[in-house]
């Protein structure tokens, strides 16, 4: 889940779209509803990750039974 990209030669330790999802359906008290579901149809519909990907995100932060019914409206 965490990418490794360098830039100007240093290694940089990113996370995956889809664990970045997760993360806004875990906080999403604080961000808001509409913000995670709006960053999980925008990685979704750009190809930026698989639905398998975003599930295995999912359960990882323990959002899997938040995030299923969205997952399934976009499937």
């Amino acid at each position: 889940m965490i990418e490794q990209h360098r830039v100007e030669g240093v290694a940089v330790r990113v996370y995956s779209p889809a664990k970045t999802v997760a993360d806004c359906f875990k906080h999403r008290s604080k961000i808001g509803l509409d913000v995670a579901i709006e960053a999980l149809r925008d990685v979704f519909r750009g190809r930026r990750a698989t639905m398998d990907e975003l599930w295995a995100a999912a359960q990882v932060c323990r959002m899997g039974n938040v995030m299923r019914p969205y997952l399934e409206s976009l499937a």
